[in-house]
């Protein structure tokens, strides 16, 4: 019998799930709505539920991982709610700074065949919103960042950390950009 995912290191979780982009996906919105639908039962109110990341960009390469973002009010008790989350199938991965990572999808074997990426944050803290609103609006750089990542991708294949920050100038500078393009907008 093998390591359970908890049993393994880093470089072992890397391996088991390499990065790896494909073509967009119509089935990656329809993953994230069935999601959506769940969340959005699990939780009473309050919380805004977004479809975030590469496969909510239609037409461009992405990893075959739905990102989620929650916002709870500021009020909330994140980490009952990251329990909520858990108690529906999420795995924990990260809690630091009001921000709680967990996914679902990851299996001993590798990955399942819906895998989510799951972000619990407070409201306003929404940078992902701001970039995938860009990237929709403006077709030319959606392909820059496509193009990006496809770079890195080989590299980057057992090394998520460096992937993620390969890419971090690129999505803070256009972050930053998208926010005075949407002020106040989220």
């Amino acid at each position: 019998m093998g390591k359970k995912l908890s049993e393994m290191s880093l470089e072992e979780l890397w391996l088991l799930f390499p990065i790896f982009l494909e073509e967009h996906k119509d089935c990656w919105e329809e993953w994230y709505r069935e999601e959506e639908y769940l969340l959005k039962n699990a939780f009473s109110s309050g919380e805004r539920i977004s479809h975030i990341g590469s496969t909510a960009i239609p037409g461009i390469y992405a990893k075959a991982i739905v990102d989620i973002l929650i916002e709870l009010p500021k009020d909330s008790d994140m980490q009952k709610a990251a329990d909520i989350l858990q108690a529906n199938g999420f795995i924990q991965m990260s809690a630091e700074n009001g921000r709680i990572s967990l996914n679902k999808g990851y299996t001993e074997k590798g990955f399942a065949e819906k895998v989510f990426h799951l972000h619990l944050r407070f409201l306003g803290d929404n940078d992902e919103l701001y970039f995938r609103d860009l990237l929709l609006s403006d077709a030319g750089l959606a392909r820059e960042y496509e193009a990006l990542k496809l770079s890195l991708a080989e590299n980057f294949r057992n090394d998520r950390d460096g992937y993620t920050a390969a890419k971090g100038d690129f999505i803070r500078r256009n972050t930053t950009k998208a926010k005075e393009i949407y002020k106040g907008k989220y």
